[in-house]
């Protein structure tokens, strides 16, 4: 599968609309208030896909942010943020946030490539970065920011019935919203809809 990914990670167009991809989800008339939102500056953020392969399969490292936080606060999430200006590129900003979230060491993330950028509800346009991480990497969550660090099997995203959909009201606009449960872990908004693009990128 790793081979797989990277091939296609080199395929991937870049030249997506991230305002356009958010209006799709618009479902009925569209608000002045959400058009003003998508012409407004987003704040550039980027998170890390972490892919490490177990005994059982390929796996998705994802986090639970902590309840104290001000933005996203129990979401469940990418490990990731802002770019700060002392970041040379997304990358950089992608391995840095992993190693100050859940312990993760640059040198033990192999990056595979990007996906197309994504915009959220809350002002950041996240570049999605895909790295292989190695299988004896431990995490040691900073529980300033997680609360909670797991796993979810390529295999269950893979599944036909996994991804559902549901609508929630944002902006004055009813939108279609894109979410996975697993293991009692509700995954919704924009690390629900990257993992939808990266399971449809790869099968």
């Amino acid at each position: 599968m790793r081979e797989q990914i990277e091939e296609r990670l080199k395929q991937v167009s870049r030249r997506t609309d991230p305002a356009a991809e958010f209006l799709n989800q618009a479902q009925g008339p569209v608000t002045q208030e959400l058009r003003a939102y998508l012409k407004d500056s987003p704040t550039d953020a980027a998170v890390l896909l972490p892919l490490i392969e177990r005994p059982a399969g390929w796996q998705v490292l994802l986090t639970v942010r902590a309840a104290n936080l001000s933005n996203h606060a129990g979401q469940v999430s990418f490990p990731g943020g802002r770019i700060d200006p002392s970041d040379t590129d997304s990358t950089a900003a992608a391995l840095r946030e992993a190693e100050e979230e859940v312990g993760l060491p640059p040198a033990f993330v192999s990056v595979a490539g990007q996906m197309p950028r994504t915009l959220t509800g809350t002002g950041y346009l996240i570049t999605p970065i895909v790295g292989f991480v190695e299988p004896s990497f431990e995490s040691m969550p900073d529980h300033r920011e997680v609360a909670e660090v797991f796993e979810v099997p390529m295999s269950f995203l893979l599944a036909a019935n996994s991804l559902r959909s549901s609508t929630r009201e944002r902006f004055g606009t009813t939108l279609r919203m894109i979410e996975f449960d697993y293991a009692g872990h509700y995954i919704w908004g924009a690390t629900a809809r990257i993992l939808k693009d990266f399971v449809r990128m790869i099968i």
